[in-house]
């Protein structure tokens, strides 16, 4: 009997930790390049994210964050991964990195191979899941915009956006497939095959509808069960 009511003092204590703990807002930590450094601003994706959930009377469920920097690749976030996110303690975090990696081959010589790539992308994963953080891996968006596969870069892209949907299915991880997406709205919405203008305003950083475009997408794979 006495026993029985060491467990019932323990639960009185438990069951409002527990309560308190569910009633934080979920924290959610955006990972990436330029494009997540701009979504922080006035018209920015995850600003945008915000005001969604605002609409929608969630705002007190998610607490969003961006964690982006410009110019950074697979490895710069890998080398920032402690301080920019996991002593942040987030719930869920978005990567999303990629353009960098395929554009700075061309445009600084530089770059990331694709093994390196590989490796980089499972470590991040790694230690984020070693904290039970839930992981979003992002597929890069575009390099220009026509939709016939033209662009400079499109074959490298789609070969990253596929080696990211192997390392989610390897780490079973949950991909937002933001090449995809961008690629099947092109078709639908840029019949003159311009370069840019309809989501990007120089063939990668966003305009405020690629922004919206991206936010809606971030959204629908934040919120999936």
């Amino acid at each position: 009997m006495q026993r029985f009511y060491k467990l019932i003092q323990i639960a009185l204590i438990a069951l409002p930790l527990l309560a308190m703990r569910q009633d934080k807002p979920l924290k959610v930590i955006f990972f990436g390049d330029s494009i997540t450094q701009a979504g922080v601003g006035p018209t920015g994706y995850i600003t945008k994210m915000t005001e969604m959930l605002k609409a929608n009377g969630k705002s007190a469920q998610y607490e969003l964050a961006g964690a982006g920097i410009g110019g950074n690749k697979v490895y710069d976030l890998y080398l920032r991964l402690e301080d920019d996110v996991l002593s942040k303690k987030p719930d869920v975090v978005f990567i999303y990195v990629g353009i960098n990696d395929v554009w700075h081959k061309t445009s600084h010589g530089t770059g990331t191979d694709a093994d390196k790539y590989v490796k980089f992308y499972d470590a991040l994963i790694r230690k984020m899941k070693a904290q039970n953080i839930r992981v979003i891996v992002c597929t890069p968006t575009v390099i220009g915009e026509r939709n016939d596969n033209s662009n400079a870069q499109d074959g490298d892209l789609n070969y990253y956006s596929k080696l990211i949907r192997d390392i989610a299915t390897k780490n079973n991880v949950q991909v937002c497939d933001l090449r995809k997406a961008f690629g099947d709205y092109l078709l639908k919405n840029n019949p003159e095959n311009k370069e840019k203008g309809i989501l990007t305003s120089d063939r990668v950083h966003l305009t405020d509808d690629g922004n919206k475009f991206l936010a809606e997408r971030m959204m629908e794979a934040l919120v999936q069960k």
